[in-house]
C-alpha cells in the first residue's frame, strides 16, 4: 500500500472525525480514504477508529499512533508546502488560535492591513484559550494570554501586560475611588474565571516597598470576559483588565482607571506559538511577524512611547488544582 498516503488519509480522517469529511478536505472519493485506512489497519493488525453511526473516534491504539506519526506527517507537509509556494509571495490559508480578548481588541483591528499586505493569504481565526483545547486542533499559530507550557512549540513574546482596577465614568462617580487596594472588597469587583477554570478572585498589588491583597467578591463572575466587560462598561462594577486589550475603550474614556500608582502583579504576557518547521511557510512566517509588529506598536501605544511592561513570574496559583486563586494563597498563609 501507499503508506504515506494512508497516513495522510489517517490523520485527515481524525482530524475531521469522519472518512467523508477527510474525503472533502483532501479533494478526494469517500471509496479512496477508506481504503487506504483500512490497509493501513491491516498492516498495523489493529484497529485504529471506533466507526459510530455519529462518526469516528479514534481507539486508544489509534491516540498512540496518531501521536507517534504526527510530527513527521506535519513535517512532510510542511516540505511540500514550502516547495509548491514561491517565497517571496505568501498565500493559502493560516489557522490562528486566540482568546476572544486578544483576536477582537489586538488582533481583529488590524486584519484588514494584513490582508491588504498579503491577498493571497486567508486568516481563519478561531477561539482558543488553551493549547491543550480540543478546539486548538489543527491551529498553526497561537497569540495566547498566560503561562503556557507547550514543549513542542517555538514561542515568540508579543507582550507583556499591565493590569488596570477599570470602571465606568458613572460607577466611580456613584461608589467612589478606592485609595488603596484593600477598599475594593467593598466594591463590585467582576473576577475571570481564566481557561484552566481558576477564578481570578485575588488581586495583588505593589508600590514602593508596599505589598497589598485584595480578595475580592461579587454577584458576578465568569469565564466570558466580553460579557463581563459590557456590565462593567454600564456601570454595574469594575474589572481587572490587561491595558493592551482595551486601548479602545481607555481613548475614549468608557473605562477609566482606578489606583494608578499601584502596580498589579501576576499580569498575564501574551505569546506567540507556532510549529518551528512551519516559521518557514511563507505565509505562517508573514502572519509571525506581522502580528509581532502590531504588538510592539500596542505595547507602545499602552506605555505612551517605546518601552514594555515587566515580564513577571508565574503565580502561585497557576496549573494547581483550586478553582480559585485566593485559595492558595490562604493555604501559603497557614503557619
Amino acid at each position: 500500500m501507499d503508506q504515506l498516503r494512508g497516513l495522510e488519509y489517517f490523520l485527515a480522517s481524525a482530524e475531521a472525525g469522519s472518512l467523508s469529511g477527510a474525503a472533502r478536505n483532501l479533494g478526494v472519493s469517500l471509496a479512496a480514504v477508506a481504503k487506504l485506512v483500512s490497509a493501513l489497519e491491516r498492516e498495523l493488525g489493529t484497529a485504529l477508529f471506533d466507526r459510530k453511526p455519529s462518526g469516528l473516534d479514534l481507539t486508544a491504539d489509534g491516540s498512540t499512533y496518531l501521536e507517534a506519526c504526527r510530527p513527521a506527517i506535519e513535517q512532510i507537509q510542511a516540505a511540500g508546502e514550502m516547495v509548491r509556494l514561491a517565497r517571496d509571495r505568501p498565500r493559502g490559508t493560516v489557522v490562528v488560535g486566540a482568546p476572544t480578548q486578544v483576536a477582537r481588541h489586538c488582533l481583529m483591528p488590524a486584519l484588514a492591513d494584513f490582508h491588504q499586505r498579503y491577498p493571497e493569504v486567508e486568516v481563519d481565526l478561531r477561539t482558543v484559550g488553551r493549547i491543550t483545547e480540543a478546539g486548538a486542533s489543527g491551529v498553526e499559530v497561537f497569540a495566547l494570554m498566560g503561562w503556557q507550557q507547550p514543549h513542542d512549540l517555538a514561542s515568540r513574546p508579543l507582550a507583556s501586560t499591565r493590569g488596570l482596577i477599570c470602571g465606568a465614568p458613572r460607577y466611580w462617580a456613584e461608589h467612589g475611588m478606592p485609595a488603596r487596594p484593600r477598599e475594593l472588597a467593598r466594591h463590585a469587583c467582576f473576577p475571570f474565571r481564566n481557561p484552566s477554570g481558576v477564578l481570578l478572585d485575588h488581586w495583588r498589588f505593589s508600590r514602593a516597598d508596599e505589598v497589598e491583597e485584595v480578595t475580592v467578591r461579587s454577584w458576578l463572575t465568569g469565564n466570558d470576559r466580553e460579557a463581563l466587560l459590557d456590565a462593567v462598561l454600564a456601570g454595574h462594577g469594575v474589572m481587572l483588565l490587561s491595558d493592551v486589550t482595551l486601548l479602545d475603550h481607555l481613548r475614549s474614556g468608557r473605562i477609566v482607571p482606578a489606583l494608578a500608582d499601584w502596580e498589579m502583579l501576576d499580569n498575564p504576557p501574551i505569546t506567540l506559538y507556532y510549529r518551528q518547521n512551519h516559521r518557514r511557510i511563507p505565509r505562517v512566517r508573514a502572519f509571525v511577524d506581522f502580528v509581532a509588529a502590531r504588538f510592539s506598536g500596542l505595547r507602545a501605544e499602552a506605555d505612551g512611547g517605546p518601552g514594555l511592561a515587566r515580564f513577571q513570574e508565574t503565580p502561585r496559583w497557576h496549573n494547581r488544582s483550586s478553582l480559585r486563586a485566593s485559595a492558595m494563597f490562604k493555604v501559603q498563609a497557614q503557619p
